[in-house]
This record gives C-alpha cells, structure tokens and sequence, in this order.
C-alpha cells in the first residue's frame, strides 16, 4: 500500500509523539505534518526523518494553523489520509463557583474550536481520499469530576462534534478515542502543579495510580490510534470509545 499522509497535532509529547513516531517507522513508514508549540522537539524529527517530516509550529488557539497544516501536507506529500486532534490543555482547575470565564473561553479555544477550524479545514482533501479524523477524548467527558468543569466541557463536546461528523460525513471516519490514564505531562501537571485546586479524593487518585506505576505508557493507546488513522473501518466512525475496548481488539498490539 502506497504511504500515507496523517496530520498529528500534540506531536512535540506524550501520545503524539509516540503517534507520529509509530507512523513515521512502523511497519510502513507514511509522511507526518507535526504540529505543535514546543519546536524543538518537532525539529528532532524533522532531522531523524527528514524526507517524511513537515513542521508547523505554534499555538493552536490561532485556528489559521489548521489551514497551514492541511496545505503543508498537501504541498509536500500530495494529499491528506488522515487527521490525529490530540491536542490539549487542562485550563482553569478548579470548582464552577470561582470559573474565569476568560480561562474558559481559552480552554475552548484550543480543546474545542481548534478542532472545528481542523476538521474544516481538512475535509474536503479527506473526502477525497476517504480518509480518517481520530479525536484524544478523556474519561472527563463523560463523568463529572469536582475541579475538571472545564477540561470535561470541552471533552464532552469534542463527542458530540465526533457523533455529528459522523453523521454528516459518509466519506470519513471520525472516531474519539479515551487513552485512560496516561504517564505524560499533563499527569505531571495534575500531581505537582494542581494540588491545591484539586479535590482531594483526585489527587490521591492521580497521585496513586503513578506511584504504584498503574499509569499507561504513551505507547499503548499511540499505537492504536496509528493504527486507527490508517485503517479505521467505517462502522467505528462517529463513535468514542477507550483505547483497549475489545470493538477495537484488531488495532491493539
């Protein structure tokens, strides 16, 4: 099968840096546009895989990002197969009764509305290569944690815009994926820089889960959403599940 061209936000870390290394080595290796903040790290790869590597770099609050990454991959690599939306931030921890709305809009910006600037931006090269748009979702969206209002709102939306691409989209597949706890940064950030602004119950929570080392190594629920990417079949599109489901027994190692 000819290579692929997948585009992998949040690819600097964590689930997409494993993603994007996954793609680029294994067991074919496709063509990935990084996209991130943190530079350097997405420069590492652009070094190691040259011929295969596009950067682009910034905030993705700046939804003209979008349209960078689509025309990069098309102008490098001559088509898009595929979109990873595995980008994110915490926001504003904290209880509902001292919100800053302006945290919120923030928070919105970049887990939510960056996805639509995305998925509009990437559709109409998807269409026609039938391709794929696999979403970094979190068990928040469909549970109420005390201090994740926020994080969990726009998680809860990324499903419901995953269920509406589904239905509006016959030619792609659109899936969110739940990685469960995931030994990255964010996890860090939830230990050490959040213990105040969290309940107590979660932060023992956290805190237990990586001492006891019950975390997920990036790897595990990375390799499955590259596999989804590349293959995910149409009956998964508009769904969420969690990375190990037994539905997506084919796509785990």
């Amino acid at each position: 099968m000819p290579a692929k061209t997948i585009i992998v936000t949040g690819a600097s870390r964590g689930i997409g840096l494993a993603i994007a290394k996954y793609l680029l080595t294994a067991p074919q290796s496709h063509n990935v546009v990084v996209v991130a903040r943190s530079l350097e790290p997405l420069q590492k790869l652009k070094e190691q895989y040259s011929k295969q590597v596009e950067v682009v770099n910034g905030d993705l609050a700046d939804f003209s990002i979008a349209q960078k990454a689509v025309e990069a991959a098309i102008k490098s690599f001559g088509q898009l197969d595929g979109v990873v939306l595995n980008h994110g931030i915490l926001g504003q921890v904290g209880k509902i009764a001292a919100a800053d709305i302006d945290q919120w809009k923030k928070g919105f910006d970049v887990n939510f509305f960056s996805l639509v600037a995305f998925a509009k931006a990437a559709l109409p090269a998807l269409r026609q290569s039938k391709g794929k748009i696999i979403f970094t979702s979190s068990g928040a969206a469909v549970s109420g944690y005390p201090g994740w209002g926020l994080y969990g709102a726009t998680k809860a939306a990324m499903n419901h815009f995953t269920m509406s691409l589904g239905n509006e989209e016959p030619d792609v597949t659109s899936v969110s994926i739940r990685p469960g706890m995931v030994d990255t940064e964010m996890q860090r950030e939830l230990r050490e820089d959040h213990a105040t602004n969290l309940d107590a119950e979660m932060h023992a929570k956290f805190s237990g889960a990586h001492k006891d080392g019950k975390l997920v190594k990036p790897e595990q629920p990375g390799h499955v959403m590259a596999k989804l990417v590349l293959d995910a079949p149409k009956d998964l599109s508009g769904r969420f599940f969690s990375w190990n489901d037994k539905e997506l027994d084919a796509f785990q190692e």
